[in-house]
């Protein structure tokens, strides 16, 4: 029996790029916006990530062109809870890109709460972005799908929460010093060093470098080296393992240094969305990591 549960996701989750089996779930898309030369974009509709890292890649004079991102506007969030109401849900969740990547969450977050007595809405800082947050309401829609309710689905989400990774390498410093991610004699040293981040996502959800190796190449093998320690001895098919990337020049290195480390992906690459990309550039590539809950890992209390 399906669960009467709405399940909604930011479009930094990238469920429209994912493969087109997803898309049966008909999981909402709240979209955020991307500003570039000049023109606005709805996030998914109006935005090629192809053509947008293409486009990046031979930029003239990126530092003053660079593209920027925008919450969803409160009208467009209010449709989107006010569709489930019409269509009868009396619940919903909401899968929302981290926190600490900007406003969206806690603007979505205050929303909900003002339709209390119409739907009760809850409403998840994912902690992280890009296909890991897609794959959670991805997990939440067949979660209810096959009848769980509401507090159970939350319980299992939380556990994937705490149990999911993302590892990139930023061929490129470009786009983070523009961006103001990197400052100043960090930036500087980087530039001439030819630093590369892996950069990660933590548990509490903020986008930081986990290491800094010199060479793009050298922090492939760096990121397949902590990927091999993040796997541990969980077997295939306790996890599900994916290529992010934005443009593909460093993806085709990654895809053969892996194999030094007998590492194989079993789910089908994703591209990061332009929103998430706009930040970090078009030379990035990596991996997003899910772990799927064992039947002997318990899952804790949380509130519904």
């Amino acid at each position: 029996m399906q669960s009467k549960i709405k399940v909604m996701c930011t479009s930094t989750g990238c469920i429209e790029y994912a493969p087109e089996r997803y898309r049966s779930l008909d999981i909402d898309i709240i979209r955020i916006h991307v500003n570039f030369k000049g023109k606005e974009y709805l996030e998914g509709p109006d935005l090629d990530p192809v053509a947008f890292y293409r486009e990046l890649e031979v930029l003239e004079d990126p530092k003053n062109n660079l593209p920027f991102t925008a919450m969803p506007t409160r009208e467009e969030i209010m449709s989107h809870f006010d569709k489930a109401v019409a269509e009868g849900y009396p619940e919903a969740i909401v899968i929302a890109l981290s926190a600490y990547l900007g406003g969206t969450y806690n603007l979505i977050r205050l929303i909900a709460e003002e339709y209390a007595d119409r739907i009760k809405i809850h409403v998840i800082d994912s902690k992280i972005a890009c296909f890991g947050e897609g794959l959670l309401a991805i997990k939440a829609a067949q979660m209810a799908g096959n009848g769980l309710d509401s507090g159970r689905i939350l319980q299992e989400i939380r556990w994937m929460m705490k149990h999911q990774e993302f590892l990139g390498v930023d061929g490129k410093l470009d786009y983070l010093i523009y961006n103001g991610r990197l400052k100043g004699g960090k930036a500087l040293m980087g530039k001439m060093l030819s630093i590369c981040p892996v950069v990660h996502f933590t548990h509490e959800g903020e986008l930081c470098a986990l290491q800094s190796v010199r060479t793009p190449k050298k922090a492939l093998h760096k990121t397949c080296e902590i990927l091999k320690e993040m796997i541990g001895d969980r077997a295939p098919e306790d996890y599900l393992l994916w290529h992010v990337y934005t443009g593909t020049s460093l993806l085709d290195d990654l895809v053969e240094i892996e194999k030094n480390y007998g590492i194989q992906t079993n789910h089908e690459s994703v591209i990061v969305s332009p929103v998430s990309g706009a930040h970090n550039g078009p030379w990035l590539a990596g991996y997003g990591l899910m772990f799927l809950r064992r039947e002997n890992e318990a899952l804790e209390e949380t509130d519904a």
